[in-house]
């Protein structure tokens, strides 16, 4: 059964929340979990627990999701073979709201079960203020289909996200990234690059009009029709005009002459075809009377030189028909090469933009790196230092007696000897101890070469009394015998006591 809570319990969250969510995943619970938190529908936390008839209990929401197809059998009252009409028969508005083990589980202690999530309290304060908004809660990204934490949400949306809407630097339209390529082929504020002036970030929409009056372009001459096959600058289209004109009057005369040559043979042809159709009669017609009284029959000799001369102009003809040809096909292959290579350009310069600012993100990732770099360094350092400290004190505590008895072994004597006389290094320090665990913190300090009046002859051993923890609870000022048996191990063996107590003044 479950107990009851003090009458001073807060209120329930606000009952906008009833009936909307199953119950609360069980690792909300931790080690906490007891059978009888948990719903008999979907074996979860209870969450807004309904108590039916039979006594079962279930999430609000699971119970109205039984019964939405009408009454239904308890099956937890089958499982446990204590079914009974009609109590088991779990129908709408059988069921009344336990409050009792509401107040019971929303008292009860929580973790997140988000994984990362270090947050705790009670399921209450959980659904209340933690559940909706946990940062490290795993969504579902709309565009791609990626499951993210909350916290992921920012910077997989402007950095990650496969199918995310970017807007173009240059029209400001939007495009999803994975058609960068297709919009910038048909871009209108797409930045080209002009073949003549090589101007760069000319608009697209604008390049047409650009290459009209752009000096350094280059166009074919104005004799290309005659077979001037120059391309030439417009700024120097005068220029090879005034310096070609030889071989352009040239090309005209030839042109011209082609002409001529192709009219006189058709006009030849012309007489030729009235003269064999007419014989040696006059043709009837409206012509009849002009031929008839113009009209000399020509000698055998000459019609055969104007036949050949006929047959000649017409193999010419042709010879010109199929060189235009030719060169119609091989402009026209020019053509399309030009084509293809402003293609290739415009791809390759949009390859390069891609990579550019692929190379910008990669550097944002790198300096975000190497600022996480930085601080895990920081933090190192700090451990080590905190390390070196810790050490430290383990020596000091190892070293350490508590019984106010301290043996100072110094080894290396005669280096630290020759040291003292050099005064690299005139004073050493012992080790701290204790009269007590809480007693008075002692040491000694020693002068190997002497001190004072005594330097260069002597070795001067000094009694030092130090700052302690437990200073506030001893007796003061200090007044305890002291007594320093030295063993010195140096020329004849010496070994002597000295006993003193603290003066007072």
């Amino acid at each position: 059964m479950f107990g009851g809570i003090m009458a001073s319990q807060e209120p329930s969250p606000p009952s906008s929340l009833e009936g909307n969510k199953p119950g609360f995943p069980k690792k909300i619970l931790a080690n906490n979990l007891e059978n009888k938190h948990l719903c008999k529908s979907c074996q979860k936390v209870l969450r807004r627990p309904l108590q039916a008839q039979c006594g079962h209990r279930f999430c609000s929401f699971c119970f109205h999701k039984i019964v939405s197809a009408g009454p239904q059998t308890c099956s937890a009252c089958i499982s446990e073979d204590l079914f009974e009409e009609p109590a088991s028969i779990l129908k709408l508005g059988g069921a009344f709201p336990d409050n009792a083990a509401r107040r019971e589980v929303e008292a009860l202690a929580a973790v997140c079960p988000n994984e990362g999530c270090i947050w705790t309290g009670t399921i209450k304060e959980f659904e209340a203020r933690h559940e909706d908004s946990c940062d490290f809660m795993i969504i579902l990204c709309p565009s791609c289909k990626e499951l993210m934490r909350v916290n992921e949400q920012e910077r997989h949306n402007e950095r990650e996200c496969p199918e995310r809407t970017l807007n173009c630097k240059y029209c400001k339209d939007p495009f999803q990234l994975k058609n960068i390529k297709a919009h910038d082929e048909i871009c209108p504020k797409y930045p080209m690059i002009c073949e003549g002036c090589s101007k760069k970030k000319i608009p697209r929409e604008k390049y047409v009009d650009h290459i009209k009056y752009c000096s350094k372009f280059k166009s074919p001459c104005r004799f290309h029709v005659v077979g001037c096959n120059t391309s030439v600058e417009k700024e120097k289209i005068h220029d090879h005009e005034r310096q070609c004109s030889y071989e352009h009057l040239n090309l005209l005369l030839h042109f011209i002459m082609g002409i001529k040559i192709s009219l006189e043979s058709l006009d030849l042809e012309l007489k030729m075809s009235q003269i064999s159709g007419s014989g040696l009669t006059i043709a009837q017609g409206v012509c009849a009377p002009s031929v008839a009284t113009s009209f000399t029959p020509l000698p055998s000799s000459v019609r055969a030189a104007l036949e050949l001369q006929l047959q000649s102009e017409k193999t010419k003809v042709a010879e010109l028909s199929r060189r235009c040809q030719d060169l119609e096909l091989k402009v026209r292959t020019f053509e399309n090469i030009v084509c293809v290579l402003n293609r290739e350009v415009e791809r390759s310069c949009t390859t390069m933009e891609a990579y550019n600012r692929q190379h910008r993100l990669d550097q944002d990732k790198i300096e975000i790196l190497n600022n996480k770099v930085r601080q895990l360094e920081r933090t190192v350092s700090l451990r080590d230092l905190s390390i070196v400290e810790i050490d430290e004190k383990m020596r000091e505590l190892s070293a350490a007696t508590y019984d106010g008895v301290f043996v100072w072994k110094i080894s290396d004597f005669t280096k630290k000897r020759q040291d003292a006389v050099a005064g690299r290094a005139p004073a050493m320090f012992s080790s701290a101890f204790y009269t007590s665990k809480y007693g008075y913190k002692m040491c000694l300090r020693i002068y190997l070469n002497g001190d004072g009046t005594g330097r260069g002859t002597h070795l001067s051993l000094f009694f030092v009394v130090m700052r302690g923890h437990s200073d506030a609870l001893l007796k003061w000022p200090f007044n305890q015998k002291v007594t320093l048996t030295p063993n010195v191990c140096w020329g004849d063996v010496l070994q002597f006591k000295c006993v003193f107590s603290p003066k007072r003044h």
